[in-house]
């Protein structure tokens, strides 16, 4: 009985990691883009990006659907049908025409390599490099987990007079099926730096 409960117990454990490496796995096999680490405090990271090619789409207060016109780029919906890698993270922002959202495009692109969009509210754009401050947590990526994170990196930012140039960003790398307490997300302001 106890050589029968110890198996089991054994079989349930090594299940658990197995489900465990498959699950953050998939996140760590994507490509990010590249950054130097300028600094790191208790609280956040200062990060040094280049310029990233990325497509973006933008859509009104209350509508869904930008996943999915980006999704739809990268699975061949464009003017060469080609099928694209995905990458993370997935940015979020408040932009003036309503939220903005982008996926990067792998390294190998380049603004005359990358495949043009069909949908005309799906555009690539360059997103220039600089220094952004950044803060890591996990959980669901909701606004109000983003906000609450967004308001403690921007009063750490204040405390030490770092000066935000932009209104914050969203960086989401798991998928919706990563359990909540494994994901990675980011809040992020592009800051002057010395």
């Amino acid at each position: 009985m106890i050589l029968a409960r110890i198996k089991y117990v054994y079989k349930l454990i090594s299940l658990s990691v197995v489900i465990f490496l498959n699950i953050t796995g998939h996140a760590m096999a994507y490509e990010e883009p590249d950054y130097k680490l300028i600094k790191t405090t208790d609280v956040y990271e200062i990060r040094q990006y280049e310029d990233r090619l990325a497509v973006q789409t933008t859509q009104a207060a209350g509508q869904n659907g930008a996943f999915r016109r980006l999704f739809n780029y990268i699975s061949g919906s464009n003017q060469s049908s080609s099928k694209i890698e995905m990458t993370v993270p997935v940015m979020q922002s408040d932009g003036s025409g309503g939220s903005v959202m982008l996926f990067f495009l792998p390294t190998s692109f380049t603004k005359q390599s990358a495949p043009l969009p069909k949908a005309d509210n799906v555009e690539l754009v360059t997103i220039k490099g600089g220094y952004y401050a950044v803060i890591n947590y996990s959980g669901r990526s909701t606004n109000k987990n983003f906000k609450k994170h967004a308001t403690i990196l921007k009063d750490a930012l204040n405390a030490d007079n770092i000066v935000q140039t932009a209104d914050p960003s969203m960086a989401t790398y798991n998928g919706p099926f990563t359990p909540f307490f494994l994901r990675r997300n980011e809040a992020m302001y592009r800051v002057q730096w010395k």
